[in-house]
């Protein structure tokens, strides 16, 4: 039988810190659902098609390399009512460091009462990786700074892109 996981995020934007995750998951799952919250209540800095569309092409070389089946999703449910509608047995969270941890540990524990049947696995980030967050590469690029030591190439360009339209 397969096993699905369920990596959720915002994804705004993918960064190498996610794209660590996703290599990383795949080798505990055989299909691994990528999903984007949408937050009503929050205003994205990237449009939700255009986080899809970086999302898929950056996961694509991965899912090649692992072989490991990809999906990218969108959901505004509960993560784990929109990861038991995947099928998925396995929530996926990357950890940077101890305040990610904190967090985590009582998101999993809120999550595990929802849903018992769906377990939450930690992936600590990686040394050169562990500091990115989609925060703070979206402050650098809107200040004019160079984000690509943390984004793939082509989440650079939709980056500037975006910058110049607003």
């Amino acid at each position: 039988m397969a096993r699905t996981g369920f990596y959720a995020g915002s994804f705004d934007p993918v960064t190498f810190g996610h794209l660590d995750v996703i290599a990383r998951a795949c080798a505990c799952v055989d299909k691994l659902v990528l999903a984007i919250g949408v937050h009503h209540g929050k205003k994205p800095f990237m449009q939700t098609a255009d986080r899809v569309d970086m999302l898929r092409q950056s996961a694509a070389p991965i899912a090649k390399e692992k072989h490991c089946e990809i999906n990218v999703v969108t959901f505004d449910n509960l993560v784990v009512e929109a990861a038991a509608e995947a099928g998925a047995t396995l929530l996926i969270r990357g950890l940077r460091d101890a305040t990610d941890y904190a967090y985590e540990m009582q998101m999993a524990g809120m999550n595990a009462e929802l849903a018992p049947g769906i377990e939450t696995i930690f992936l600590p980030a990686k040394g050169p990786v562990r500091h990115i967050a989609s925060s703070l590469v979206k402050q650098i690029a809107v200040m004019g700074g160079d984000i690509t030591p943390f984004v793939p190439e082509m989440v650079v360009a939709k980056i500037n892109e975006t910058l110049n339209k607003k």
